[in-house]
């Protein structure tokens, strides 16, 4: 394990031990131009709020490194952590960072792309079920692959993965590598929420607006399969729709009241911070922020249309969201009930204040240092990160008194 240490005040970042060429005071993430420069935000505050005003130091010390593209991390409840490798590994790390062997039984991923192995998750009971839940990339044939979730039950040893099930399989399959979504978070009635991608093609991604299929949504099924209970009726809709209208959600997380919160990455400009409401629609692609990768509008250019609703913030430049945790610890007081979340292309961990529904404010740390593909709290209050690469890590975040 290594440890290092960062000075932060408001953006600014500073070793506090030897300075490299990169250690250089960040601007004001504000004062960057967007790429859609002619489009207008719905309300005051949808986009760019205010800089937190905020002098904090950091420590940082790596638990794991040399990960092969790690994608999702939690804690098991009683200690250490489960990680996935996006190229079809699971392994456990210990507390103290020992990592183990890759656990066996998995079934076979499609890692071209953005594929692979992707998120994992626990329950609280799972020292006594030792069931695990994670989501992939399935092949199914014909180079068409989807999203899928499987579930299966951690030998004691910890080396094998048992009674594995897929119980969510997303439809229709796609020839293509990219946009498979993929967050998992159980809410508090036990359902689990998973998030889809619209696999990102020109075709496909009109399939974001059809219920009858399950790309571009946010689904809730029941753990062991099928649709939970209390789910929206959407006429003609599937029954394990929660929402609908996404293009590629990486985040999402349960606040303290219960309610689900996603960010999804939106084209060049427009990643969204959304709180999905049942059998509402998000939009894309017919409204969105941002514009194509080539500089075109997206369709028609629209931001905004009856029956479709506006993401509560959105960023342009991107910050390209992976990974989200809201702060309810102890060791950062000033950070509770802020949202977390990783950023990719923005290479930072972003923080947000939310008040009444709204971002109040923002704030950007270790900027520059790392991708950023996902984001837990520690039992105990620390910030957990997982840094995307051929050589990624998972570091811990705590105040340096």
């Amino acid at each position: 394990m290594t440890s290092n240490r960062f000075f932060i005040a408001g953006l600014a970042i500073v070793f506090a031990a030897a300075l490299s060429p990169s250690a250089v005071l960040a601007q004001d993430f504000n004062a960057t131009p967007p790429n859609a420069s002619w489009q207008e935000p719905a309300f005051t505050g949808q986009t760019r709020a205010p800089v937190i005003d905020e002098t904090i130091e950091l420590k940082q010390e790596t638990i794991v490194d040399g990960l092969r593209n790690p994608w999702g991390v939690d804690e098991l409840p009683g200690g250490g952590w489960i990680i996935t490798e996006r190229q079809g590994a699971m392994r456990l790390a210990d507390p103290e960072g020992a990592l183990s062997r890759p656990i066996d039984g998995l079934p076979e991923v499609d890692a071209r792309g953005q594929g692979g192995l992707l998120d994992v998750v626990v329950r609280d009971d799972f020292q006594s079920t030792r069931r695990v839940w994670w989501s992939y990339a399935e092949p199914r044939g014909g180079g068409a692959n989807a999203t899928a979730v499987a579930t299966g039950v951690l030998s004691p040893s910890g080396e094998a993965m048992t009674e594995v099930k897929v119980i969510f399989r997303q439809e229709p399959a796609w020839v293509s590598t990219k946009h498979y979504g993929s967050r998992l978070v159980f809410d508090r009635e036990g359902a689990l929420f998973v998030t889809t991608g619209e696999r990102s093609d020109p075709e496909p991604r009109q399939l974001a607006q059809d219920v009858g299929t399950t790309l571009g949504k946010v689904v809730r099924i029941n753990p062991e399969g099928g649709p939970a209970a209390g789910n929206p009726e959407i006429p003609g809709g599937l029954p394990e729709i929660w929402s609908y209208g996404h293009r590629n959600l990486q985040s999402a997380a349960i606040a303290p009241d219960g309610a689900l919160w996603t960010v999804e990455h939106g084209p060049r400009g427009g990643d969204e911070l959304n709180r999905p409401e049942p059998g509402l629609n998000y939009g894309w692609p017919v409204i969105t922020y941002g514009e194509n990768y080539s500089g075109a509008r997206v369709g028609e250019g629209l931001t905004q249309m009856e029956g479709m609703q506006q993401p509560v913030y959105y960023w342009d430049p991107v910050i390209a969201p992976s990974g989200m945790a809201f702060y309810e610890g102890a060791m950062f007081p000033d950070w509770r009930g802020s949202v977390l979340i990783g950023g990719l292309r923005g290479q930072a961990l972003v923080r947000l204040v939310i008040e009444d529904g709204k971002v109040r404010g923002e704030a950007r740390y270790l900027q520059g240092e790392a991708r950023i593909r996902d984001v837990d709290v520690a039992q105990d209050g620390a910030v957990m990160i997982l840094t995307d690469g051929s050589s990624g890590a998972l570091i811990r975040l705590e105040p340096d008194a």
